[in-house]
């Protein structure tokens, strides 16, 4: 199998991946690529077939990965491991793979299973595979980023306040499968492949199935003061849906439109746009898992 680490990797998480590396290798042969730019991993795909390419690192590694598979037309071919190292871990925690890396990595080396999982793929050519937030959700990941050395899992929760405490909303226009949503002033857009967001901290979609070949889409206009702090709070156990302020659907193409807005992929945050679509891949890749 293919290992792919992050070249800027600290010493204990290199420490944490050898002792992962050796469980892996049990099971075989084992090729590690440190990868610090998209174009190194590019080229360590391109000089190895292995049928198995693990990531190891948090959201935005594996986002990168099975981004480059995306890219290269591999995705059908090749399986994906995962060894969570980051912060938040929300595709792990959703999937149910150990955050322990040893754990993790047992069950890459025999102990799991691949299971087919749904990918949206946006009109820039980018996916997602776990989830994507526009409006206070991406502010509150950019946020967030700098709390994250030291507050961990915590940091998520206290970007939303500072997120929220800044913005009051954004003018968009949000159609699903054709049909329109809103068009008016909104706190935020998320679309969701499975439920948990924000390193277990919100539990965004309830339910969420990331292999029914349809993606969730959650929009909320609570927009004035009480209504941020209220939905904030309702995010974290899922109740925001019982707001008379949220809106729920279910879809398979998903266009927003209107001001500029930032885009929270997998915790990776863009530049501002004023307009994206995503559509939905169904069982477009496959992970091990328990």
């Amino acid at each position: 199998m293919l290992l792919i680490t992050n070249a800027r990797a600290g010493t204990s998480d290199a420490e944490t991946i050898d002792r992962a590396e050796a469980i892996l290798r049990e099971a075989g042969p084992v090729t590690r690529v440190a990868c610090s730019e998209p174009e190194d991993l590019d080229r360590a795909l391109a000089g190895h077939d292995d049928g198995t390419v693990v990531a190891a690192g948090g959201d935005g590694s594996i986002h990168t990965l099975v981004q480059a598979l995306h890219r290269h037309g591999e995705l059908e071919d090749r399986v994906v491991g995962l060894l969570p190292l980051g912060t938040g871990n929300d595709l792990a925690r959703n999937m149910g793979i150990p955050l322990e890396a040893a754990a993790a990595a047992r069950l890459v080396a025999g102990e799991g299973r691949p299971r087919a999982l749904d990918l949206f793929v946006d009109d820039a050519g980018g996916v997602v595979v776990n989830a994507a937030h526009v409006g206070i959700g991406a502010e509150a990941a950019e946020a967030a980023t700098r709390f994250k050395p030291l507050f961990k899992t915590a940091a998520f929760p206290l970007g939303s306040l500072l997120a929220g405490l800044r913005h009051t909303g954004w003018r968009l226009r949000v159609e699903a499968d054709g049909d329109l949503v809103t068009d008016g002033r909104v706190l935020m857009v998320a679309l969701g492949n499975s439920s948990g967001i924000a390193g277990g901290n919100a539990d965004l979609a309830p339910g969420a199935s990331p292999s029914d070949g349809r993606l969730d889409l959650v929009v909320s206009a609570a927009t004035g003061p009480l209504a941020r702090v209220g939905y904030a709070l309702h995010l974290r156990s899922g109740r925001h849906l019982r707001r008379d302020d949220v809106v729920r659907t279910i879809a398979k193409e998903v266009s927003v439109s209107g001001e500029p807005f930032r885009v929270n992929t997998d915790g990776e945050v863009s530049e501002p746009v004023t307009s994206r679509t995503w559509t939905v891949v169904p069982r477009a890749w496959r992970l091990l898992i328990p």
